[in-house]
């Protein structure tokens, strides 16, 4: 079963059952920075940890999935998520307001899930 790392409480709550979901309550740089140090264990990106149209600033929330099978550490897993983590430090976070939130876990769960439905 595929590896499905989120900060994204919608995300955790709808993909139960599909992934092996690992949860973390931690910045969108941070979910990125666990990703990585799966990528060097030899876990593949199957999704792009920066899909969409919005900028690391504008939103706390990130989902990426990985293979769930380990093998040769993925040259191209480690570039991308290198270059992701880089744009992301280059953003300062914004504060969000409350309300804005739930809305920020549907747009996530928006793409995450396009990603899904794609690969099925």
């Amino acid at each position: 079963m595929d590896i499905l790392i989120t900060n994204n409480p919608m995300v955790h709550k709808y993909c139960d059952g599909e992934f092996r979901i690992e949860f973390l309550d931690d910045t969108l740089t941070g979910i990125l920075l666990h990703v990585r140090d799966l990528i060097h264990k030899g876990h593949t990106l199957l999704t792009h940890p920066l899909s969409g149209s919005i900028k690391p600033n504008e939103t706390p929330y990130k989902s990426v999935i990985l293979s769930a099978k380990c093998g040769n550490t993925d040259e191209r897993s480690v570039r991308i998520i290198g270059e992701c983590i880089l744009v992301a430090q280059k953003f300062n976070p914004r504060d969000i307001p409350e309300y804005m939130l739930k809305d920020m876990q549907v747009v996530d769960y928006s793409l995450i899930r396009s990603a899904i439905d794609a690969r099925n």
